[in-house]
């Protein structure tokens, strides 16, 4: 099959598209021809090595993982002897989570997935490249709201970076699970994307700072790290909870500095989202009952895998950069 590798850390321009064994079937395993794949910040951290304190795991001096691309939606081509949840033809979207083990990544032909791993049946209505889009991103932005967040019907809430991969899915599902009022922090250009996602106010950060325009929010979803945290809490109503991502600047010790500020902070909490069968199908009745929906900024072909990590990375993709198959 043909797959997307890297040997060694670098920019986009290490990217290959090799020929690669087939993945291996074990008992439990999915086997699918992957049609789509979205990119994720995963990935390119992968790609560069950092922060350099990941190296640890993910190798020193080359990567022992050479494979990219966490989720992925395509059709299940075979099955190994103990699967019992899917059969050859079912459409299916899902990925390998924060394991990107050659054969289980979506930046190739063929994929083998775990049955009782991050799988599910793809939503009727989604294209594979919709589809492809949701795991990831949707999951992340699922589990900050509700489980990070606790996100209560009626509730206030602010979504900055609305416009981004995970942001589109945050206002959505906060309107879905019941928010009273979701506010949308982005840029001149994605003020009308973010109003038509659901968001009741949009704040372009071009001309106002979220922080001090006087509102207060029970939940605060953080996904862009350009303001302090002693800003961001000026914003929290009493109870408020702080939902921050993982800082993305500093190759050495600058993201784990962030990481351990965050923690401190009363009614603050640092979040990374955890591969989630259940949230799959959550989702997926969310998308079948139209109240969510993938929003897509640009395809690339698998040939084109260096072009999309490099256009995701430059931080301005309004919504998914998806890879076709």
């Amino acid at each position: 099959m043909k797959a997307i590798r890297y040997h060694a850390y670098g920019s986009p321009d290490v990217l290959r598209l090799e020929d690669a064994d087939m993945p291996a079937v074990g008992d439990d395993d999915v086997l699918i021809r992957v049609r789509a794949a979205s990119v994720n910040p995963l990935d390119w951290h992968a790609m560069r090595g950092a922060p350099y304190v990941a190296r640890l795991d993910m190798g020193l001096r080359r990567p022992k993982r050479s494979g990219l691309g966490a989720d992925l939606a395509g059709t299940v081509e075979a099955v190994g002897r103990k699967v019992t949840r899917f059969v050859p033809g079912d459409d299916v979207y899902g990925g390998c989570a924060m394991d990107l083990t050659p054969g289980r990544t979506g930046f190739a032909e063929y994929a083998a997935l775990r049955q009782d791993g991050w799988l599910a049946r793809k939503p009727a209505g989604l294209t594979f490249e919709q589809a492809a889009a949701v795991p990831v991103a949707g999951v992340y932005a699922l589990q900050a709201l509700r489980d990070k967040g606790g996100l209560k019907a009626g509730q206030r809430v602010l979504v900055n970076g609305a416009a981004g991969g995970v942001g589109t899915f945050a206002v959505q599902f906060a309107k879905a699970l019941g928010a009273a009022e979701v506010t949308g922090v982005c840029s001149t250009r994605n003020v009308e994307l973010v109003r038509s996602l659901g968001a009741d106010q949009v704040i372009d950060y071009t001309e106002r700072d979220y922080t001090r325009t006087g509102g207060r929010y029970d939940v605060l979803l953080d996904l862009v790290a350009n303001h302090g945290l002693l800003a961001n809490r000026r914003v929290l109503a009493d109870t408020g909870v702080l939902v921050a991502g993982a800082p993305a600047k500093g190759q050495w010790i600058g993201p784990l500095l962030g990481v351990a500020k965050v923690m401190l902070l009363p009614r603050a909490t640092f979040f990374l989202a955890e591969a989630s069968p259940d949230d799959l199908d959550v989702m997926t009745g969310l998308i079948e009952s139209g109240r969510v929906t993938p929003v897509i900024d640009r395809t690339f072909s698998l040939d084109e895998a260096a072009e999309a990590v490099r256009y995701l990375e430059r931080g301005h993709a309004r919504g998914k950069v998806v890879i076709t198959v």
